[in-house]
């Protein structure tokens, strides 16, 4: 089937986007955080087969210095077929003309992203929620 490409969030049903982070797996995020994120997001991208989103991303974006990509998930059933790539070039190609396009990548998926021209930076730090999951995770070092 083909894919049909929405950059608004318009006639996103965010009960069906939740489950499908769920399933991708990227968590639970329950349908009023996934409206209220992407709703504060400059840039957006749906990706929908049959009616059904199979793909999503956003980037919260201020117009000028940064673009940061974030919530990029693709359907397992959909996973595979290049459209996490479709989703990260496209809200690549919308950040154009930020100074900085940034992005989190799940530890060991670094050499994915660097096809698209991201570099790992030395100088990131960040604030969790919870800094002891974080580390677990492999997105900081320990305290």
């Amino acid at each position: 089937m083909a894919i049909e490409w929405r950059d608004s969030a318009d006639l996103v049903d965010w009960v069906e986007l939740s489950e499908m982070y769920r399933l991708a797996p990227l968590g639970n995020k329950s349908p009023t955080w996934l409206e209220k994120a992407f709703s504060n997001s400059m840039f957006k991208c749906f990706a929908y087969e049959n009616g059904a989103v199979v793909a999503a991303g956003r980037a919260v974006a201020d117009g000028v210095d940064y673009s940061y990509l974030c919530d990029i998930a693709v359907h397992p059933a959909h996973q595979g077929r290049g459209l996490g790539k479709q989703v990260i070039q496209r809200l690549v190609d919308r950040s154009r003309g930020h100074r900085k396009i940034l992005l989190y990548a799940v530890p060991g998926k670094e050499p994915f992203y660097a096809a698209f021209g991201f570099r790992r930076m030395r100088t990131a730090m960040a604030i969790f929620e919870n800094p002891g999951q974080a580390a677990a995770d492999g997105y900081t070092d320990p305290a």
